[in-house]
């Protein structure tokens, strides 16, 4: 027999690969078959498992639940696209509060230069106290697409600190133009992973707002480091 369950919490092919090879150590599991994008795996199985036994042979970084039988219609791609949409909204919403929130802080002496500064250092902080929520997985999932990060694991673990510095940085208005060259650099290597993932179709998960929320790598990944980079370099530009 088939069937389909929900797996919460994947972020690589590592992971994939680790997930197969548990479950398929159980007795009377015969096949398993594991998709990223859909956090999905499908079962086969010579009788049926319960969950508790699924989850037990797995990290508790992983959640698994039943879905349903195998055998009814597969969901259209329109379907499939919508949700991809859906798992995006938080992303977008972050954007929304953050642009809301630097123009309100400029409304009553409105200056464009800073009401971005205020945009980037509110950034900052959101970004890094998702990271900051597991601290432990993130520097995983980050080295599957940021180039440093996967050949120096140490830069990982010490990103979402620098990002904290940054968010500081700008809104404490503390050496602003080493905090400008500094994102150009720490997002320019993170765009360039982004860049280089999406031209190989790989299927990962953005590790932006952590690990918390859940997050497929998109061209909305792309387009929120492009607008940092895009305010960082205009501003350099007038300053120097």
């Amino acid at each position: 027999m088939k069937t389909a369950y929900q797996v919460s919490g994947m972020t690589c092919q590592g992971c994939v690969a680790s997930i197969v090879e548990n479950l398929k150590q159980l007795d009377r599991v015969l096949e398993v078959q594991v998709d990223l994008e859909k956090e999905e795996a499908i079962i086969e199985s010579e009788v049926e498992i319960p969950d508790s036994t699924l989850q037990a042979v797995l990290s508790s970084k992983y959640q698994i639940t039943r879905k349903k039988a195998v055998g009814q219609k597969a969901q259209t791609n329109v379907n499939g696209q919508k949700s991809k949409w859906v798992q995006l909204r938080p992303l977008f919403l972050i954007f929304a509060y953050l642009f809301v929130a630097s123009y309100l802080l400029n409304l009553d002496d409105w200056n464009t230069t800073e009401a971005m500064l205020d945009f980037m250092g509110l950034f900052y902080i959101v970004f890094s106290f998702f990271k900051f929520l597991d601290l432990k997985g993130f520097p995983e999932s980050f080295s599957m697409y940021d180039p440093l990060a996967e050949r120096a694991p140490l830069y990982g673990w010490v990103y979402p600190f620098i990002e904290l510095a940054l968010g500081l940085m700008f809104l404490m208005r503390v050496q602003i133009p080493l905090a400008l060259i500094a994102t150009i650099i720490v997002l320019g290597i993170t765009t360039f992973g982004v860049s280089k993932t999406l031209l190989d179709k790989k299927k990962i998960r953005c590790a932006c707002l952590g690990t918390a929320l859940q997050l497929p790598m998109t061209e909305a990944t792309f387009i929120e480091n492009s607008i940092m980079l895009i305010m960082a370099i205009s501003m350099v530009i007038q300053i120097f």
